[in-house]
């Protein structure tokens, strides 16, 4: 037998990989006709399947055996008994053997080439010859390509594998097509399918075991388990994809002996047969009423569809028309020369209507040469596309119209539309190639109003919030329609937040109300909300006007809603999360995985003011997996510190601190001020729940400190609270006095009830006869509740003050509401502070008024405990402390935390206070 093409599917004697059943059927075949009671197999299936290793198998299990291999070739299909020739040339000798009215005949005709003329003799004197052969050793006769035997050979062989069973003979024959509908029909057969996935990988590891699993993954998942196709995807280089109708990105190349073996599949059946298979492949959707009217249209009948699916070429089920698996139809496309598959997809155009999407494709793939009809065609594709809400068929539709545009200007414009279109699908790195191409091509305004804008939304999507202000604020000028306007003027106006830059927001506001758009009137009142700087002269709002205010969000277009931290600041962040609720599941239907991100970002932000936290982790994540996958920076940064802060409020520093350093080492070298800001509250805050408060006010400071990488406005009101405690708690009341009169002025511009709760805390933080009345004024604003955890912090520093007043029961009812809220929320870090404070109320019940005193009269501190207090009463550090008394920071810290409970304080700024009291025991 000539070597296989898949000799490496199972050679040198070894099982073929995966084929399990299919050997241990052979292997029985062999073993009757050992015994005496021979048989014949038919196998069939597709080209490149692996018959031809099942049959080597076959081969070196038969050493036993008198062997007799023959691969038919095509060439000597049209010769009579040429097989047949070729299969017993190996025993001619043996001839003399048969009977002499058979054994003449037969032996003239090897020696002379003349054919029989009685073609029933002729198989009987062949199955004579081969018992003859047999009754020394068993025979073992097998053909490959039987598709290619010519017609004579076919039937006496046939003849022979149906009288085989009674003698020590065993026939196994190759074919592509069913044997149901060739000459040796009724012989047992036995298709050949694919390879199961781990069997696939088990081959490609043996020819390629150095491949990476994303290599692998896609030679298996191209190949359907045809091991040719796998074992020259293992060889082969992938690729790259093209806008074809059968080829894609990620897909693996068709080799070119699958490509060979596919075509003489194709040859061995009618020139109908095969238009009609060459049809199916081009029409890639599977719809059989368009193959059909194609088909009808050049001929092609019934008999065909019979043949080509008795081949095992095609496969028809319901409405649809296909093949085993895609590699078949990319195959099959494949082996075809240009013209062959130009003429098909001219066929399909004409059987499918004149407005569809792939009436336009056919004629797109059929097309040799530039055509502005047919791009016009695909440009109109694109359009249905896009409103369907499929941005990757629309970039495809629109780069394929490119390239058939005759003109450049109208290519570097349908690019421009293509690059739009890749964005909004989610490849940013298509996007940003197709959009280059379209500037080289043709640079002009055309490139900006066919991308709407994107060269400024790319920039701002990577965290370069200053460049993009640049392009978005320049385009907006250059788009003709108002809404594309209005949509670049907002993102300018994102970015210029973004950059912490007040001027550059100034400048695009005015641009804005320039605008002839619907919402025009309405401009002036909504533009506001993108504002965080102080307003000079603006009245305050109060409760009605921020009740006017909230409604008013809820009738805004969510493209003039803000970006979710100035809604919070803003006090309209339940309007603008119920607007981004309603707006995900579009964004999730339409595929639109760069936009999803940003919402699930500005989701997460405001269901963790909301105390929604669980529900904000999620979001957070999902975005930030969206956000790496399409390469936009600024989303990825902003779910990281979504998942930081919640890290801090939770009580893990740890992960706070590692979110936070990431975005720093990216934020900050960009320019993008919002999640630098970001970043370093989430530090302080981490800081300041793990009471360590000097460290929080260093980190805080830089939100209001001009010219730091840090500073942004929406941030430092938003840190307000914590900055003000912690320089209350490290003895620096006038940096809390700043903190507060920021407080007090937003709650004022704006009436938000967060703003109005985080003031009169802040105010209560400094003490002073009316302390008490503040810490009030902050529980009673009307919402207050609506953010759980500002809320529960206020009545945590409440009760902190009225049990350093002595009063232990008003104190102990309000520690245990604020503990009840931080386990609700699993804010670990300030529940276990709120459960410390309430302990040292003493147990429920004990008694305590303005004039008690806690006990702490009676308490005495070790001697260490009195240097360590003492020490720490003049503000050194535990470093310090642990230098000057030669003992770790670490023991400082235990005594530490014994003085302030023996103390009952929760401050080193209030140890100078208490230093006269205890002594030492």
């Amino acid at each position: 037998m000539h070597p296989s093409p898949l000799d490496t599917h199972g050679a040198g004697g070894a099982e073929p990989v995966g084929r399990r059943e299919e050997t241990a059927v052979l292997d029985g075949l062999l073993a009757g006709a050992r015994g005496g009671r021979g048989g014949a197999l038919a196998l069939w299936g597709e080209p490149g399947i692996g018959k031809s290793a099942l049959l080597r198998h076959a081969h070196d299990r038969a050493a036993d055996f008198t062997r007799l291999p023959h691969r038919a070739a095509r060439s000597e299909s049209d010769l009579p008994f040429a097989g047949l020739h070729g299969l017993l040339r190996p025993v001619a000798d043996q001839i003399a053997s048969l009977p002499a009215n058979r054994g003449a005949a037969w032996a003239a005709a090897l020696a002379s080439g003349a054919v029989p003329r009685d073609r029933l003799s002729a198989g009987a004197a062949v199955l004579s010859l081969l018992c003859a052969i047999a009754e020394e050793r068993p025979v073992l006769v097998l053909v490959d390509d039987a598709q290619w035997l010519d017609g004579a050979t076919a039937r006496c062989l046939g003849i022979v594998a149906r009288r085989a069973a009674a003698h020590p003979l065993a026939v196994v024959l190759a074919d592509h097509g069913d044997p149901a509908a060739r000459p040796w029909e009724g012989v047992p057969d036995l298709r050949v399918g694919g390879l199961d996935p781990e069997s696939a990988r088990a081959l490609h590891a043996a020819v390629a075991p150095h491949a990476d699993e994303a290599a692998v993954s896609a030679a298996v998942d191209g190949a359907g388990g045809n091991p040719l196709a796998l074992l020259e995807a293992a060889g082969a280089d992938r690729g790259p994809g093209g806008t074809g109708l059968l080829t894609g990105p990620g897909l693996p190349p068709v080799g070119p002996r699958t490509r060979r073996a596919f075509r003489a599949a194709l040859d061995a059946v009618s020139p109908p047969a095969r238009l009609l298979t060459v049809l199916a492949a081009a029409e890639d959707h599977g719809d059989l009423l368009a193959v059909e009217r194609a088909g009808r249209a050049r001929g092609i009948d019934d008999t065909a569809w019979d043949e080509a699916a008795s081949a095992g070429l095609l496969r028809v089920a319901g409405d649809r028309v296909g093949f085993r698996h895609p590699l078949v139809r990319r195959a099959v496309h494949a082996c075809c020369d240009a013209a062959t598959r130009r003429r098909a997809h001219r066929a399909l155009a004409a059987a499918l209507p004149e407005e569809s999407d792939e009436h336009a494709w056919h004629l797109a793939a059929a097309a040799r040469d530039r055509d502005e009809n047919v791009a016009g065609l695909l440009e109109r594709a694109a359009a249905r596309s896009r409103l369907r809400g499929a941005p990757a068929a629309e970039a495809r539709a629109l780069r394929r119209s490119a390239e058939l545009s005759p003109a450049p200007v109208d290519a570097s414009r349908r690019l421009a539309g293509a690059a739009r279109a890749a964005w909004d699908a989610g490849d940013a790195a298509a996007a940003e190639r197709l959009l280059d191409d379209a500037e080289r091509l043709s640079p002009g305004a055309h490139t900006t109003r066919g991308s709407r804008g994107l060269r400024g939304v790319i920039e701002h999507s990577r965290g370069a919030p200053d460049l993009a202000h640049h392009y978005l604020a320049a385009d907006m000028e250059l788009v003709a329609e108002p809404g594309t306007a209005l949509e670049l003027g907002t993102a300018a106006l994102s970015a210029g937040w973004a950059a912490g830059r007040g001027d550059l927001a100034a400048r695009t506001l005015e641009s804005l109300l320039e605008l002839d758009v619907e919402e025009r009137s309405d401009l002036p009142l909504l533009l506001t909300w993108w504002e965080d700087g102080p307003a000079t002269g603006a009245a305050p709002a109060g409760a009605a006007g921020f009740t006017d205010s909230v409604a008013r969000a809820r009738r805004t277009a969510p493209r003039l809603l803000p970006p979710s931290p100035l809604a919070v600041v803003w006090g309209i962040d339940a309007a603008v999360g119920d607007a981004l609720r309603r707006r995900v599941p579009h964004l999730r239907r339409r595929s639109e995985p760069a936009r999803l991100a940003d919402a699930l970002a500005h989701t997460s932000t405001l269901d963790g003011f909301a105390g929604r936290w669980t529900r904000a982790e999620s979001a957070a994540v999902e975005g930030l997996r969206l956000a790496e996958e399409v390469g936009a920076d600024q989303i990825a940064a902003h779910c990281r510190n979504c998942l930081g802060w919640l890290a801090a409020v939770r009580g893990d520093a740890h992960r706070a601190a590692e979110a936070a350093d990431r975005v720093l080492g990216t934020a900050l070298p960009e320019g993008s001020r919002a999640v630098s800001a970001a970043a370093s509250w989430i530090v302080g805050m981490a800081n300041l729940f793990q009471e360590r408060p000097r460290e929080a006010l260093d980190t805080l400071l830089h939100l209001t400190e001009p010219g730091n990488g840090a500073a942004h406005p929406t941030f430092a009101l938003l840190a307000a609270l914590d900055t003000a405690e912690a320089a209350v708690r490290v003895g620096r009341p006038e940096a809390a006095g700043e903190q507060v009169e920021l407080l007090r002025g937003w709650a004022r511009r704006t009436g938000a009830p967060w703003a109005r709760t985080a003031a009169r805390a802040a105010e209560a933080l400094l003490g002073g006869s009316r302390a008490e009345d503040s810490f009030r004024a902050a529980l009673e604003v009307p919402g207050a509740r609506s953010q759980p955890l500002l809320y529960g912090r206020a009545r945590l520093l409440y009760g902190e003050w009225l049990r350093r007043e002595r009063r232990r029961t008003d104190a102990r009812l309000h520690l245990g509401g604020a503990l009840e809220v931080f386990d609700r929320l699993g804010a670990e870090s300030l529940g276990r502070r709120a459960r410390r404070e309430r302990d040292l109320t003493g147990p429920p019940g004990r008694s305590g008024g303005r004039g008690d005193r806690d006990g702490a009269a009676g308490v005495r501190l070790t001697p260490q405990e009195q240097r360590i207090a003492r020490l720490a009463a003049e503000r050194l550090t535990n470093r310090e402390i642990a230098a000057e008394l030669r003992i770790s920071h670490r023991t400082v810290g235990h005594h530490l935390g014994n003085v302030f409970a023996k103390l009952g304080i929760t401050a080193r700024s209030e140890l100078e206070r208490a230093r006269g009291g205890p002594g030492p025991g």
